[in-house]
C-alpha cells in the first residue's frame, strides 16, 4: 500500500512555555481532509526525539518543519542532516517566517529540498501530492525547490485572508504532554493577521504587507468556546499582531464570550494608542470576559528613538495611559523594551530605565521585557543595519544563533554591552513578571529575590552596575534551591497568577 504519511517535526524553541505548534495545525487540516495521515515529533515533548523522527520517516513521504529565525534552527539542521543521510530519497520541507523571509539562503542548505514562502496550507499539500505522484513541483505558487541541484523558485502565492484559510486540526496536539512540561494546559490562537502600522524592526511586513485582516467575531467566539472546553485548557494566548485595530471587533468578542459564560484566562497584543482609545468600561468588560493581559510594544522612553523607529503614532504619555488604564480594569499592562537600537545613546537609554521604573512604581502589576536591538530580515530596518556594520549569517545553519541574547552589536559592544546585559539583569530582579509556565520558587529563593529587589531598584535609578553582588546571590540562590516542579494531575489546573 502506498504511503499517505506526512511527518512534521517541531524544534524547541528554548522555553519551557510549550505548546501545540500553531503553524503545524494550520498546515495539517488540508491534508486531513484530502485523506493524509500527519504525525508531529516535537522535541518539547519528545524523548529522543531525533530517534523517533528517524524511525517514523520509514513509512513517510516526507518531513516538514515549521520554525522561525533562531535556536529552532539547531535542531532543524541536525534533524534535516541525519534524515538525507539515512533517507536520500525522502524530501525535506522547510516553511515558518524563517524560509518566507530567506527562500534562497535557506533552500542552499544541502540538507533541504523543498521551501514554502508565505502561508503553507494550500501550497503544503500541493507539495505533497506531487511528492505522491513523483512529479516535479514546477508552478506551485510559493514554493522553492531543487530541480537537478538548481534552486528553482516559483512565482508567490496571493495571501488569503484569514477567514478563508481552514480550522486548526488541535485534535492533534498532545494537551497532556504539555501540561506535564510547563505545568499549566494553554494554547495559542489566531483571531487576526498582520499589522497597519510599519515599525522599523518588525518583519510583518515581509510576510503579510500590512494587510490587516481578521475573523468575525461570532466564529472566535465559537472556536475560542469550543477549544477551551474540549481540551480542558485555562489559557489561552492570542497571537494577532495587533488585536485591537477593530475596537468594535473586540468589544463582540468580549460581549460573546461573557454570554458563553466559559472561565478561562487569555491574553493579547495591542499597541498603546489603540488600548487608550478603548474605554475603561470597555476594558472592563474584556476583563470579565476573561481577558487577563495586554502586551505591547512600549520599545523606548525615547522620543527621538521612538521616531527613529516608525513609531511616531506612539506618544510617551500613552504608555503611561496604557498602564493606567488597564490597571483600573485589573488587566496586567505588559510592556516591551528595545535597548541598543541604532540612534540610541547613554542619555535615550536612560531615559527608557526612567520609563519602566515610573511605571512600574505607579502602577505595581506592570511588568516590562527588555530585548537587545537584533534586525531582523524582512524588517525595514535591516538594509540600515549593513550600513552600520551588522553580520548576518551566510549559511543556514548560522542562523541558529541570531537571537537577541546572543546579539553584540558594532555600536553596542565590549564594556557598553555587558553593562547594559548587566542592566537587564537587574530589571528581572527589580519587579515581578508573570510567564506562562507553572512553576513553584523555592520559598529562600522568593526570599532571596525580595531583599535583592530593593537595592536592584537603587542601582537602576543611579545606573551604577559595578560589582554585581546582588546578581550573584541570585544565581546562587536558584543553583543551591531550585524551582520545585509542577504538580500536575488530570484535573483542569486554576489560572493563578505565577511570579518568576
Amino acid at each position: 500500500m502506498k504511503s499517505k504519511k506526512v511527518l512534521f517535526f517541531f524544534p524547541a524553541f528554548s522555553s519551557t512555555e510549550a505548546t501545540a505548534p500553531l503553524g503545524i495545525l494550520a498546515v495539517a487540516t488540508p491534508l486531513l481532509r484530502a485523506g493524509y495521515e500527519v504525525q508531529i515529533v516535537d522535541s518539547t515533548i519528545t524523548p529522543n526525539f531525533q530517534q523517533q523522527v528517524l524511525a517514523s520517516l520509514a513509512d513517510a513521504l516526507c518531513l516538514a518543519v515549521s520554525l522561525v529565525t533562531g535556536p529552532m534552527i539547531r535542531e532543524t539542521y541536525q534533524i534535516a542532516k541525519a534524515a538525507k543521510e539515512l533517507y536520500p530519497d525522502k524530501p525535506v520541507i522547510l516553511g515558518g517566517w524563517h524560509p518566507s523571509l530567506l527562500p534562497d539562503q535557506t533552500l542552499a542548505c544541502p540538507y533541504v529540498d523543498v521551501i514554502v514562502n508565505g502561508q503553507g496550507e494550500d501550497a503544503l499539500l500541493e507539495i505533497v501530492q506531487r511528492i505522491e505522484a513523483k512529479e516535479s513541483l514546477k508552478g506551485i505558487l510559493g514554493v522553492g525547490y531543487k530541480d537537478d541541484g538548481r534552486l528553482a523558485f516559483n512565482p508567490n502565492r496571493p495571501l488569503k485572508a484569514i477567514s478563508d484559510l481552514p480550522p486548526k486540526a488541535y485534535h492533534l496536539a498532545d494537551f497532556d504532554a504539555y501540561e506535564r512540561v510547563c505545568g499549566r494546559r494553554w494554547s495559542m490562537y489566531a483571531s487576526s493577521l498582520a499589522c497597519p502600522y510599519h515599525c522599523a524592526y518588525c518583519t510583518n511586513d515581509g510576510l503579510y504587507g500590512r494587510k490587516w485582516n481578521a475573523l468575525e467575531p461570532d466564529r472566535v467566539v465559537e472556536e475560542l468556546t469550543d477549544l477551551v472546553t474540549r481540551y480542558r485548557l485555562s489559557l489561552i494566548w492570542i497571537t494577532d499582531d495587533n488585536f485591537l485595530v477593530d475596537r468594535e471587533r473586540a468589544v463582540a468578542i468580549a460581549e460573546g464570550l461573557v454570554r458563553r459564560g466559559v472561565k478561562f484566562d487569555w491574553s493579547v497584543q495591542a499597541s498603546t494608542n489603540l488600548v487608550t482609545r478603548m474605554t475603561i468600561d470597555e476594558l472592563k468588560l474584556l476583563r470579565r470576559a476573561g481577558m487577563s493581559q495586554v502586551a505591547q510594544g512600549a520599545e523606548s522612553g525615547s522620543k527621538k528613538v521612538l521616531h527613529l523607529m516608525n513609531k511616531d503614532f506612539q506618544k510617551i504619555e500613552t504608555i503611561y495611559k496604557a498602564a493606567e488604564m488597564l490597571s483600573k480594569a485589573d488587566i496586567r499592562p505588559s510592556f516591551n523594551m528595545i535597548f541598543g537600537f541604532p540612534g540610541e545613546g547613554d542619555a535615550e537609554r536612560r531615559e527608557s530605565i526612567r520609563l519602566v521604573m515610573n511605571v512600574c512604581r505607579r502602577y505595581p502589576t506592570a511588568e516590562f521585557w527588555t530585548n537587545i536591538f537584533t534586525p531582523y530580515p524582512g524588517s525595514p530596518i535591516m538594509k540600515r543595519a549593513f550600513e552600520l556594520g551588522i553580520q548576518v549569517p551566510k549559511a543556514f545553519e548560522g542562523w541558529a544563533d541570531y537571537f537577541p541574547r546572543y546579539t553584540v552589536l558594532p555600536w553596542l559592544n565590549g564594556k557598553k554591552h555587558k553593562q547594559v546585559q548587566t542592566m537587564r539583569e537587574y530589571m528581572r530582579i527589580a519587579f515581578n513578571r508573570v510567564t506562562v509556565e507553572v512553576q513553584k520558587t523555592h520559598p529562600i529563593t522568593q526570599a532571596v529575590h525580595r531583599m535583592i529587589s530593593i537595592p536592584a531598584r537603587i542601582r537602576l535609578d543611579h545606573d551604577f552596575y559595578a560589582a554585581p553582588v546582588e546578581l550573584w546571590m541570585k544565581n546562587q540562590a536558584n543553583k543551591f534551591f531550585p524551582p520545585l516542579k509542577p504538580k500536575v494531575d488530570a484535573h483542569q489546573l486554576s489560572a493563578e497568577v505565577v511570579t518568576c
